[in-house]
């Protein structure tokens, strides 16, 4: 009956989190536990090791400094960033419009009129995300708010002193969690390292090997910051990214786009199920799973299910291998 009640504790967190936007506090909540944690235990620092209560001081209080420090000497940078990656999405949006023009003739007397259509209705669309940037500021400031919340619970999870000895549901909502974080903590490394890899072979390709032919692809900066950033999120962000490199060398020539296309194929071939097969080493998960869920889970909750659901699907296949079921 408790260890009951403890899942579905747990399944109602989980499904609170989609519903109401909570995402981003409970990834911050895992980071926060997973930082102080690692301070407060690390032995690399010797007796310069804190203790779990200045472990999570200094968890909550660095964030503050370097977001004083940002907003003071790089505020410039930040919010020239999201000016660059609106006139990104412009750019992007103009060369769909222009595809059938950069084409040579002969190829593009072949393509089928109903390619209009679909021109005009991706390019509205990138219009219509540049446009939703003019309200980052608020929308910004709410996500990181939160953010920094999330933050500070997790790191107070680990600083406040635990109970000597906890009732059965208190006990059993700790073990919930301690396994939720766990398999935070295997996709994250495992999809921090697969993005770290992509943006490097990304800014190789971008920043060295173009220019030696004399070929510049513009916002060339911005396009490997979203290689990083997309890459973090499990297969469907590698995709997002090939797309956008592509669809950035066609603006350039046909020729660009198809030695992009090509660069593509040869480092990113069979990445989502790659990407998926490195996930699923550390989480027991094959490539089909992750697929289906990241599907259903971006049918359902849209963008936030399509992050989540790897989590908790290594979550909920983490407790059913606890129970012996799986």
């Amino acid at each position: 009956m408790v260890t009951a009640s403890a899942y579905v504790l747990a399944g109602g967190v989980c499904l609170a989190v989609l519903v109401y936007g909570l995402l981003p506090g409970l990834l911050a909540v895992c980071l926060g536990f997973m930082a102080t944690q690692a301070l407060s235990t690390s032995r690399r620092l010797g007796r310069l090791r804190p203790s779990a209560f200045a472990a999570a001081a200094w968890v909550i209080i660095v964030p503050l400094v370097v977001l004083a420090l940002i907003l003071s000497n790089a505020k410039g940078m930040v919010f020239g960033a999201v000016a660059q990656y609106e006139a990104l999405l412009h750019h992007l949006a103009g060369t769909v419009l222009e595809i059938r023009q950069k084409l040579p003739p002969n190829l593009a007397a072949h393509l089928p009129d109903e390619l209009v259509a679909a021109q005009a209705w991706l390019a509205a669309y990138l219009q219509s995300q540049a446009h939703a940037l003019t309200g980052f500021g608020s929308a910004g400031l709410q996500g990181g708010l939160l953010a920094y919340v999330g933050l500070v619970i997790g790191a107070l999870i680990v600083g406040s002193p635990g109970v000597d000895n906890p009732a059965p549901l208190r006990a059993a909502a700790r073990a919930r969690a301690r396994y939720f974080i766990s398999a935070f903590r295997q996709i994250v490394v495992a999809q921090f390292w697969i993005a770290a890899f992509n943006a490097v072979c990304t800014a190789l390709f971008l920043f060295g090997a173009l220019p030696l032919v004399d070929v510049h692809i513009p916002y060339s900066g911005m396009l490997v910051a979203l290689t990083f950033f997309a890459g973090l999120i499990p297969i469907v962000g590698n995709l997002l990214c090939n797309g956008v490199l592509t669809l950035a060398g066609v603006s350039v020539a046909p020729m660009v786009g198809l030695a992009c296309l090509m660069f593509l194929i040869a480092i990113h071939k069979f990445e989502y199920v790659i990407n998926a097969k490195v996930v699923g080493k550390r989480t027991g998960t094959s490539a089909w799973e992750l697929l289906t869920v990241m599907f259903v889970g971006e049918a359902i909750f849209g963008v936030a299910g399509l992050v989540a659901a790897p989590l908790y699907y290594a979550y909920i296949k983490r407790e059913l291998l606890e129970v012996g079921l799986v």
